[in-house]
């Protein structure tokens, strides 16, 4: 669902059939509601999840949707595919207006977050909102000791013309790592671990800033964020971003 905003005289008109230029008199006669108070202005903003009543008839109640999935393996993060199943297929009925915030390729699995909410989302994938991703890496070869110091370090990627912000490894254990980002580049990790030439055999990501995956969520169930969860998603001194770093 769009996060669009409206003026309230093109709103009314399209949902009533009321002319534009006869709503300043419902306006005057404090007929239309929004979110409790009445309506003060024609060009007045409302967006999606205004709540509008006009001579008591409720023309719009949308509520903001925010989930946590645990995304599996052979699921692409979009809402329509014609070869495989997407995440959206495994929601129930009442959620498939959602969209995907922060994306996960079909071989990647972990924390996935998908709203009805465009401006909340819009937010966090914007660049400049950078923020610590954490993955599970399972790799082909053994891990050592100059995986971090490369990592720390950065790496150049020529397709691009940059130079990668530093990433955190820390080695679990001989052929796991976790692996953490604040920056998102095109299949970042496995283009990292392709210049050791150790293919990825597993990426499972656990976190995105403070929030963490819910370990009772078995591949493909989700659930509602927590107010306490949204609190930290929204704190200012801890900005989110998601990009498809995998």
């Amino acid at each position: 669902m769009e996060s669009k905003k409206n003026r309230l005289d093109r709103f009314i008109a399209v949902k009533t059939g009321i002319n534009r230029r006869d709503v300043r008199l419902l306006i005057a006669q404090k007929r239309i509601m929004i979110d409790g108070q009445p309506a003060t202005q024609i060009n007045q903003v409302v967006d999606q999840f205004s709540h509008i009543l006009c001579d008591g008839q409720l023309l719009q109640n949308n509520r903001p949707i925010y989930l946590m999935m645990n995304k599996p393996v052979g699921v692409v993060s979009a809402t329509k595919d014609d070869q495989h199943k997407t995440v959206i297929d495994l929601l129930d009925s009442h959620q498939k207006d959602l969209h995907i915030a922060g994306r996960l390729d079909l071989n990647s699995s972990g924390l996935l977050l998908l709203t009805n909410h465009g401006a909340w989302s819009r937010r966090l994938t914007a660049p400049e909102h950078k923020v610590n991703k954490v993955y599970h890496v399972t790799l082909a070869k053994p891990l050592t000791a100059a995986y971090i110091d490369a990592f720390a370090e950065g790496m150049f990627f020529a397709y691009e013309g940059i130079t990668t912000l530093p990433v955190t490894l820390k080695i679990l254990s001989e052929y796991v790592a976790e692996v953490t980002l604040r920056e998102g580049r095109y299949h970042q990790i496995k283009r990292m671990f392709g210049r050791f030439r150790n293919p990825v055999l597993r990426l499972h990501r656990v976190s995105i800033g403070a929030l963490t995956l819910d370990n009772r969520l078995n591949a493909g169930e989700s659930r509602i964020l927590t107010n306490e969860e949204l609190q930290h998603l929204h704190n200012p001194t801890e900005p989110f971003a998601f990009e498809n770093t995998d």
